[in-house]
């Protein structure tokens, strides 16, 4: 649960159609606690790998200050 209240959930999606398997790791970020909906997204394995380095980077970097972290994928904007 996170400081304003939100349920955060991480999750294997697994989609079985007979000719080709998909296998996605699920980000459910839950509603507020006034209700408002919250989001989630499908994410393949190296999106989720670039997801944790930039959190875990930024996470340094609230704790310490410093540079944006860059995500190693060209196709991502830079935060």
């Amino acid at each position: 649960m996170t400081s304003c209240g939100r349920r955060i959930a991480v999750r294997c999606l697994l989609l079985a159609p007979t000719d080709r398997p998909i296998s996605r790791v699920a980000l459910d970020v839950g509603r507020d606690q006034g209700g408002e909906p919250g989001v989630w997204a499908a994410l393949t394995a190296d999106e989720a790998r670039d997801l944790a380095r930039l959190l875990l980077g930024h996470a340094d970097l609230a704790e310490r200050g410093g540079a944006p972290v860059r995500s190693r994928r060209k196709d991502t904007p830079p935060t």
